[in-house]
């Protein structure tokens, strides 16, 4: 079985073919931003993107995302390690305390700003209530939101 990973194309072993799309990216792929935390897909940490959307990896068995595209939080900078504006509003924000969250937060950040670029503070707290942060930085998150859609308007 074959996953397009952050735009590469990579070899699924079959004795990983029966696993959830978390282990599967974290234990055989190396790709180790997206992190493991409640295992039944209410806390957000392992938020990826599958076909722009999304989806819960911890959740989800990874023998129902062969043939689609797949987006961790390794894959949104750009390949010569420019940080992708939501990475870039996180660091200047100070939104990281313990980060353990953080990277299924701005990947569902990224997918709240792709369906709406001007988001309001209702907007954001609704979208990213499934997204847990033990540290409580939710007013941080919601202000790296707010900057990177305008960087992101700006950039078009």
């Amino acid at each position: 079985m074959q996953l397009k990973v952050n735009g590469v194309s990579r070899q699924v072993a079959s004795e990983w073919q029966n696993e959830n799309l978390l282990d599967v990216l974290r234990e055989h792929f190396g790709l180790v931003g997206s992190r493991y935390s409640c295992g039944i897909g209410q806390c957000g940490a392992c938020v990826v993107h599958v076909d722009g959307a999304p989806l819960s990896s911890c959740l989800t068995p990874v023998g129902d995302v062969a043939d689609k595209d797949i987006l961790t939080i390794e894959g949104l900078a750009s390949p010569n390690g420019d940080l992708h504006p939501l990475q870039q509003a996180w660091m200047d924000e100070d939104v990281p305390q313990c980060g353990y969250c953080q990277s299924g937060q701005i990947m569902q950040a990224l997918a709240l700003l792709q369906t709406n670029p001007t988001p309001t503070d209702e907007d954001i707290d609704v979208a990213m209530s499934a997204n847990i942060c033990r540290c409580g930085t939710y007013e941080r998150i919601r202000k790296a939101i707010k900057s990177a859609a305008t960087v992101m308007q700006e950039v078009g």
